[in-house]
């Protein structure tokens, strides 16, 4: 009887990781680098209080950076188009509650100015964001 061969050919059967691996680090270091970016936010150094009050709901917050800009939520708004926006983003005819953030280096005059802007667009409540005085002491 003639006997067939058996050719014992084995196939690569394993995958190579090392390409995996390496593409995953480099994810893994572009996300670790760019994760702090994505969580932007206005840089303010809010002035402290003793009575802080917790923001529980979503309200308008208008910010005044350090270079006193002025922010609506996180966009850049011109002073003299501020009390439009509001006007337009209000969702009751007699005015909102705006929370005012303010770098508690910018001038007296900017501060005052903002607030006027926003007592012409309607809103007569605009509470002051701070943050506790006992942050000050934890901090070196």
């Amino acid at each position: 009887m003639p006997q067939l061969s058996k050719s014992t050919q084995s196939s690569l059967s394993e995958i190579n990781m090392v390409p995996f691996i390496d593409v995953v680090l480099v994810l893994l270091i572009i996300f670790m680098i760019t994760a702090p970016i994505l969580q932007s936010g206005i840089e303010v150094d809010v002035p402290k209080t003793h009575t802080v009050k917790e923001i529980t709901e979503q309200k308008l917050v208008v910010t005044i950076d350090k270079n006193q800009r002025i922010y609506l939520g996180n966009d850049p708004v011109n002073i003299h188009d501020l009390a439009p926006k509001i006007k337009k983003q209000s969702k009751s005819p007699n005015g909102d509650v705006v929370f005012l953030r303010a770098d508690e280096t910018i001038p007296f005059g900017a501060f005052c100015t903002v607030i006027d802007s926003l007592r012409q667009s309607g809103i007569s409540n605009i509470s002051i964001v701070t943050q506790p005085i006992t942050d000050r002491n934890r901090t070196p």
